[in-house]
C-alpha cells in the first residue's frame, strides 16, 4: 500500500485526499494554512501546520511514497529545501525547475528562446515605471504580481482598454513590483502534461471561468468558479505541440519531471502562451484523476520520474467542475457568520468541500473573523462521456446544496468549446 502525504487544505486537499484512498493507498494530509479543513479529515490523518511546523518529524514517523503539494510556495517554508535533499518523490519539479511558474518574466523570456510567441509583457518596479510604460506603449494589458504565489500583493486583474489599465496602475500594492501582460482578449484554453523520463506525455485540455459571476462579469476570482476538462492524450488543439514541446531542452537540462501545465489565448491563427503552471491545477487536478485507471500508481511513476504509460478510463472522458460560493466572494468582507449549509436531496456525484466545518448541528461556512474575505464553500464535479454529460451531473447536483446568500456561474460550458471564453 502507498503512502501519500498531501500538502494543503480545502476542497483541493478533499479531493486528492480521497480519490488516492480511494485508489487504495493510506493517505496523511498536512493542513497548511487555518481554515478549509474538513474535507481532507475525512479521508485520513491530518495535521495542522501551525501544531507540527517540523513537517519532515512527521514524514519520520509516516514515511511518504509520494507527496503531492498542492501549492507552489512549499519550497519556501523551513523545511522545503530538506524535503528536496532528503529525495522524497514529490509531484513537483524542484529548484530552478519552478522558475516557470514562479518567475513570469522568465517564463516569457524562456519561450522567446525556443521560440514561442509570446505576448508583449514588461516589468515595473513602481507606479513611475509602470506609466512610463504605458506611455511609450499604450494599450490593455493584464495586471499580475511578478512572483507567483497565493500571498501576492496583486492578484490578476484583466484591463479591457488603456484607461482600464491607467486607472489600475496608480492603486495597485507594487510590495513585489508589477508584471503588465498584453492584453489578448478572451478565447482561452489549457493543456496539462506530465514530464518524466525525459518524455512529455500529453493528458487533458481544460478551459477555466476565471470571473466571480455568470457572464464573465465581476473580477477575477483567486481560484477559478467553474471548468471543464477532456481527455487528450492526442493534444488535439496543438496546444502542447506549440507551446510545450519547444521547451524539451530546458526540461531536460533543470531535471523537470512533474505536471506541466500551459495556458494561453487564440490570436488569428496560433495560440499565445500567458502562463505555465507546475502543479496537478485546482479546478482540474481532480476530474484528471478520475479519468486514470490507476492514478496513485501514475503520480509516484511521474515523482519518480520513470516512464508513465496513461490508462484511461473509456467510461470517463470529460469532467465539468462547480463552485458554489458563499456570502461576500470574492470581496473583502468583515465578520461574516457562520451559516449552515444544507443538502436537499443525494449527492450522485463528487462533492469536495472548502472552508467548512462540521458539528453535530450539522455542516456550517467557517467563521471568517480576520480574514477578511468570502466563502468558498465546496466544488461539485460532474464525470461523462461528454463535456455535455458532464456539466448536467454537476448542475443537476450543485442544485441541491443550500446556504444562505450562495451563488455559482450557470453559463459553464455554454460557449463551443475550445473557442470559449476563459476570463
Amino acid at each position: 500500500m502507498a503512502r501519500v502525504w498531501i500538502l494543503g487544505v480545502g476542497s483541493f486537499a478533499h479531493a486528492m485526499a480521497q480519490i488516492c484512498r480511494e485508489d487504495g493507498a493510506e493517505v496523511h494530509t498536512y493542513l497548511t494554512r487555518n481554515y478549509g479543513h474538513y474535507g481532507a479529515s475525512l479521508c485520513g490523518e491530518v495535521y495542522e501546520a501551525r501544531r507540527h511546523p517540523q513537517l519532515l518529524t512527521l514524514f519520520d514517523k509516516h514515511p511518504p511514497d509520494l507527496v503531492i503539494p498542492m501549492s507552489i510556495d512549499w519550497q519556501t517554508q523551513s523545511w522545503g529545501p530538506d524535503l528536496v535533499q532528503r529525495g522524497i518523490p514529490i509531484l513537483s519539479p524542484v529548484k530552478e525547475a519552478t522558475r516557470l511558474e514562479v518567475d513570469r518574466d522568465f517564463a516569457m523570456r524562456l519561450c522567446e528562446q525556443y521560440g514561442i510567441p509570446i505576448p508583449r509583457s514588461y516589468y515595473a518596479r513602481n507606479r513611475l515605471e509602470a506609466e512610463e510604460i504605458l506611455r511609450n506603449d499604450p494599450r490593455p494589458y493584464v495586471l499580475k504580481n511578478p512572483i507567483c504565489s497565493p500571498f501576492s500583493p496583486v492578484h490578476t486583474i484583466v484591463c479591457e482598454t488603456v484607461e482600464d489599465t491607467w486607472g489600475w496602475i496608480k492603486c495597485v500594492d507594487y510590495a513585489e513590483g508589477l508584471f503588465l501582460q498584453e492584453y489578448l482578449g478572451n478565447v482561452e484554453a489549457g493543456h496539462f502534461v506530465f514530464v518524466s523520463n525525459g518524455e512529455i506525455i500529453s493528458q487533458i485540455s481544460n478551459q477555466e471561468y476565471k470571473r466571480a459571476f455568470t457572464g464573465n462579469m465581476g473580477p477575477v476570482a483567486g481560484a477559478p468558479l467553474g471548468g471543464i476538462v477532456e481527455q487528450d492524450p492526442a493534444d488535439r488543439y496543438g496546444l502542447a505541440k506549440d507551446l510545450i514541446h519547444p521547451l524539451q531542452p530546458w526540461l531536460k537540462k533543470v531535471n523537470f519531471h512533474g505536471p506541466l501545465q500551459v495556458t494561453a489565448m487564440r490570436q488569428q491563427d496560433r495560440w499565445v502562451p500567458i502562463e505555465y503552471n507546475v502543479r496537478m491545477g485546482v479546478t482540474s487536478g481532480a476530474l484528471w484523476l478520475r479519468m486514470l485507471e490507476n492514478p496513485v500508481k501514475t503520480l509516484c511513476e511521474v515523482a519518480n520520474n520513470q516512464a508513465v504509460k496513461t490508462k484511461w478510463r473509456d467510461s470517463i472522458q470529460a469532467g465539468g467542475t462547480l463552485t458554489l460560493a458563499g456570502y461576500g466572494y470574492p470581496y473583502i468582507v468583515e465578520d461574516v457568520p457562520p451559516l449552515p449549509v444544507r443538502i436537499e436531496g443525494e449527492i450522485d456525484c463528487d462533492l469536495w468541500w472548502n472552508e467548512v466545518r462540521s458539528d453535530a448541528l450539522g455542516i456550517y461556512t467557517e467563521s471568517h473573523k480576520g480574514l477578511d474575505k468570502g466563502h468558498r464553500i465546496a466544488d461539485v464535479n460532474g464525470l461523462g462521456k461528454t463535456v455535455e454529460e458532464a456539466l448536467q451531473s454537476a448542475y443537476q447536483n450543485i442544485g441541491k446544496l443550500h446556504c444562505l446568500h450562495s451563488y455559482f456561474r450557470t453559463d459553464v460550458g455554454q460557449t463551443l468549446w475550445p473557442i470559449g471564453v476563459g476570463f
